[in-house]
This record gives C-alpha cells, sequence and structure tokens, in this order.
C-alpha cells in the first residue's frame, strides 16, 4: 500500500496555486510593478515640489 495523502493540504496547495495564477494574469493585463508605482509616485512628488517653489505669494504687496 502507498503513504496516505492528506486531501487538506492537496486541497489548499492547489488553491494557492490556481489564485497565484490568477493573480499573475490579473498584474500582466492591469497592473504595474511596485518599481513603476514607486517611479511615478517620484516624479509626481518632484514636480509638486518644484511648482510649489515657484510660485508667487500673492499676499505681500510689492
Amino acid at each position: 500500500m502507498g503513504k496516505p495523502v492528506n486531501l487538506n493540504r492537496y486541497r489548499k496547495e492547489k488553491a494557492r496555486a490556481e489564485k497565484s495564477a490568477r493573480a499573475e494574469q490579473n498584474a500582466l493585463a492591469h497592473g504595474r510593478t511596485k518599481a513603476e508605482r514607486d517611479l511615478e509616485k517620484a516624479r509626481r512628488d518632484l514636480a509638486r515640489k518644484l511648482l510649489d517653489g515657484a510660485k508667487r505669494d500673492e499676499s505681500k504687496p510689492d
């Protein structure tokens, strides 16, 4: 006779594999990598900082 198989472990491993495959497909179809998101955020923050530094203070009289 063969070694007993834990069916709960098999079921959970199968579910994890399916979830991982679905996540990979969604990431390819819809997502961006974390590096791309971080780069975009850094560029946005830099642009905001440059624009804030270039603003004129309208409340002070000349």
